[in-house]
C-alpha cells in the first residue's frame, strides 16, 4: 500500500464579497476560480483561488484526497477539495468546494485500487483478469489517507473471486465498502464456432430460377391445350355417331 503524508501544498485564497453568477464570472475573468470553504463548525466562506495551484493538487499522487494548507487573511487552515465543477466543452474549472480538516479526526474518503502481479489464472490458464471495483471507501485519520491501495493478485486462479474482505486490512484503515463486494476475478472468452456454408452444385447454381410469371404462363398454356384436345376428341365422337346414322 502506498501511503501519502499530508501534502506541503500551499494554496493562497482571497475573500469574495459579492455573490451570484455575475460576480463569479468576474472572478473567472480575473484569472481566478470561485470556491466555498466550510466545515469544522465554522460558517462557510466565499473565496477565490488560483486555478494553477488547484490543478497541481488534483494532478498529484494523492489527487482530491490531498490535505493542503489554505492561507486566507493571514491564517493557515488544513483543507481538502470535496467537489469541483468544470465547463462541459473546454473543461475549464468553474467552482470548488473545500472542507476544513482537523488532523485528529477521522475522514471518510474513497481511495483507488491498484492490482499488482500476474494472476495465476492468466499466466497458467490463459484467462483474462477483470477488475470489478476501481476504488474503495474507507475511514481513517487525514495523515493516514493512502494515495492508493495496492493488491497483489498473483495467487488468483480460475474460479476464485477477490473480495473486499480479502484486501490487506491495516489497523489505521477501516473499510466501509461491502465486504462481499467483488474486486477482481478471472474471465474467459468463449470461442464461437460458425458452420461453413453448404456448397451448392455447379449445375444447380448455374441454372437460373424460372420466373413465376413464366411458370404461370406455361401452366395456363398447358391447361388451354388440354381443353382444346378434349373438345377435338368430343368433335370426333359426334362425327362418328352421324356416320352410323
Amino acid at each position: 500500500m502506498a501511503t501519502a503524508a499530508t501534502a506541503s501544498n500551499v494554496v493562497q485564497a482571497a475573500p469574495r464579497e459579492a455573490k451570484g453568477k455575475n460576480a463569479a464570472r468576474r472572478v473567472r475573468q480575473a484569472g481566478r476560480v470561485p470556491a466555498t470553504l466550510y466545515g469544522a463548525g465554522k460558517p462557510p466562506l466565499s473565496i477565490s483561488v488560483d486555478p494553477k495551484e488547484i490543478g497541481l493538487i488534483l494532478h498529484s499522487a494523492t489527487g482530491y484526497n490531498t490535505i493542503f494548507d489554505l492561507q486566507l487573511n493571514g491564517e493557515t487552515t488544513k483543507a481538502m477539495i470535496v467537489d469541483w465543477q468544470r465547463e462541459p466543452i473546454k473543461g475549464a474549472l468553474l467552482h470548488f468546494d473545500m472542507k476544513r480538516i482537523a488532523m485528529d479526526k477521522t475522514l471518510v474518503v474513497k481511495v483507488p485500487l491498484m492490482l499488482t502481479g500476474e494472476a495465476a489464472g492468466v499466466k497458467q490458464e490463459g484467462g483474462i483478469l477483470e477488475q470489478v471495483l476501481r476504488e474503495i471507501e474507507l475511514e481513517c485519520l487525514p495523515a493516514d489517507i493512502p494515495a492508493r491501495l495496492e493488491v497483489d493478485v498473483s495467487a488468483l486462479a480460475s474460479g476464485q473471486v477477490l473480495r473486499v474482505k480479502d484486501l490487506p486490512h491495516i489497523g489505521t484503515l477501516h473499510f466501509l465498502s461491502d465486504e462481499e463486494a467483488p474486486v477482481a476475478h478471472i474471465v474467459y472468452i468463449k470461442e464461437v464456432v460458425t458452420e461453413a456454408p453448404v456448397e451448392v452444385g455447379a449445375e444447380v447454381a448455374a441454372a437460373p430460377a424460372e420466373p413465376e410469371v413464366i411458370k404461370k404462363g406455361k401452366q395456363e398454356t398447358e391447361e388451354t391445350a388440354a381443353e382444346g384436345g378434349e373438345k377435338a376428341e368430343k368433335g370426333k365422337e359426334k362425327g362418328k355417331e352421324k356416320e352410323k346414322k
